[in-house]
Formats: C-alpha cells, sequence, structure tokens
C-alpha cells in the first residue's frame, strides 16, 4: 500500500467520524436556525411584529428540504466547476510553458 492510499483511507476515517460522532454522542433535537432565531426573538422582544413574510411557502416540510438540498447541490456543482476549470486552466498553461516535462513524464511510463 503506498502513501498516498494510506493518506486516503486515513482521511476517510476522519470524514465518517465526523459523521457519525454527533449523532452517536449530541443528545437532542436538531432545529433549524430559522427557528431557534423565531425563538429568541419573542423570548427579548414579545411585541415583535414580522413585517417581511416569503412570497412562496412549499405545501410540505418535505419539499421545503428537497428544495433546500437542490440548492445546495447546484451551488457546490456551480463550485466545484470553477475549480477544475482554473485546475484546468493552470495544468495548460503550464504545458504550454513547459512542454518538455509533458513528453518526458509519458517516456517514463
Amino acid at each position: 500500500m503506498n502513501k498516498r492510499t494510506k493518506t486516503n483511507i486515513i482521511l476517510l476515517v476522519i470524514v465518517l467520524l465526523l459523521i457519525i460522532f454527533p449523532f452517536v454522542f449530541v443528545h437532542g433535537e436538531y432545529g433549524g436556525s430559522d427557528d431557534q432565531g423565531t425563538e429568541q426573538i419573542k423570548k427579548f422582544a414579545p411585541h415583535y411584529k414580522v413585517w417581511a413574510h416569503p412570497i412562496w411557502e412549499p405545501p410540505s416540510g418535505e419539499i421545503e428540504s428537497l428544495l433546500f438540498t437542490v440548492q445546495g447541490s447546484l451551488g457546490t456543482g456551480i463550485i466545484a466547476y470553477v475549480i477544475g476549470n482554473a485546475h484546468g486552466r493552470k495544468k495548460a498553461l503550464k504545458e504550454l510553458e513547459h512542454p518538455s516535462q509533458k513528453t518526458s513524464a509519458s517516456a517514463k511510463k
């Protein structure tokens, strides 16, 4: 097993621990930040009146969760595309500047 494989396995284990840890050791309700914010407003300013309302409310909590997930997925896709595109450009520019390195690297294989 090479060094890169060992590093990847260690990182995978760390990520899994970070995912599992809150479910095993943190007890309580998992509420959204909107609910917590509303509770704090009611606590400190009980006479506060809401002045902004959503244009459209999803018919159920499941659809709201779906839309939130789709929004996050699209954002992640855009960020990954931009990073990948920048990496590809950098790699292509490096190959244009030093074309002999590409041929010597492929000859070693």
